[in-house]
């Protein structure tokens, strides 16, 4: 019996990593596209990183990264950048892959 318990413990715990982990790649590839955002709208140094802050937090709406769509879209379409929201969505994949590796190589 002893064995099962290891075992369901094991798996909590591994499901409990792997959350927190997607939850740090998400913030990180937010905050990855914040700055990059944020120098193609010409804000610079410490305006930049708290352009990304909010990028970031505005993830924390909802599952998926629509709602960081949704707080940057007024921005860009403000500053006629012509980035559409496939843009934005390649480039979140990018950056979240981006995330993943620098995370597995904080780890190892």
């Amino acid at each position: 019996m002893s064995d099962f318990k290891d075992r369901e413990t094991a798996f909590e715990n591994k499901y409990a990593h792997d959350a927190e982990m997607m939850f740090k790649a998400e913030a990180r590839a937010c905050k990855l596209f914040g700055l990059w955002l944020a120098g193609e709208l010409g804000i610079i140094g410490a305006d930049a990183d708290a352009y990304a802050k909010g990028v970031v937090g505005a993830n924390l709406d909802e599952a998926g990264f629509d709602d960081v769509i949704r707080y940057v879209r007024s921005d860009i379409d403000d500053h006629d950048l012509g980035i559409s929201d496939a843009d934005i969505n390649a480039k979140m994949a990018e950056f979240m892959a981006v995330a993943k590796a620098q995370l597995m190589e904080e780890v190892a």
